[in-house]
């Protein structure tokens, strides 16, 4: 990361390519969402108006700058990276979609699997002291 001391920490001693630009772009995405939710984590952290007034501002101005990127890296990629994001949004949709209507899947396959009443081989489960061992989720301190 630069730093006042030094503005050029971290610059390659050669021009990058393609794939390299594409995947420093999509770190410049991440540190733009970041500070967007760091500068809004200090303006719901202070009840100065001008303060929230301005942080506000500047995390907006952050969301500005991921489109700009997003819409280079879409350009480099000849949009198939905005085909991908396009995909899994269409992904989500069609998960909401289910869950209107109640279709709720189980999350994991041992869920699946306890729901129908079977352990991994397709048998009928057994109880073990195992079943009583405390879980992380379970835990208390």
């Amino acid at each position: 990361m630069p730093s006042f001391a030094n503005p050029f920490y971290g610059n390659v001693s050669k021009k990058m390519s393609l794939s390299e630009l594409i995947r420093a772009l999509r770190l410049d995405v991440a540190a733009e969402e970041e500070a967007a939710g760091l500068y809004e984590a200090h303006a719901d952290a202070t009840d100065n108006p001008i303060a929230r007034k301005v942080l506000l501002d500047v995390a907006n101005e952050e969301r500005v700058h991921v489109g700009e990127f997003i819409e280079l890296i879409n350009i480099l990629t000849q949009y198939e990276e905005k085909a991908w994001i396009e995909n899994g949004a269409l992904e989500v949709r069609e998960m909401a979609d289910e869950v209107a209507r109640g279709d709720l899947e189980l999350d994991t396959p041992a869920e699946k699997r306890a729901e129908e009443g079977l352990n991994g081989n397709g048998a009928e489960p057994s109880s073990s002291e195992d079943d009583n061992a405390p879980t992380i989720g379970s835990m208390k301190e």
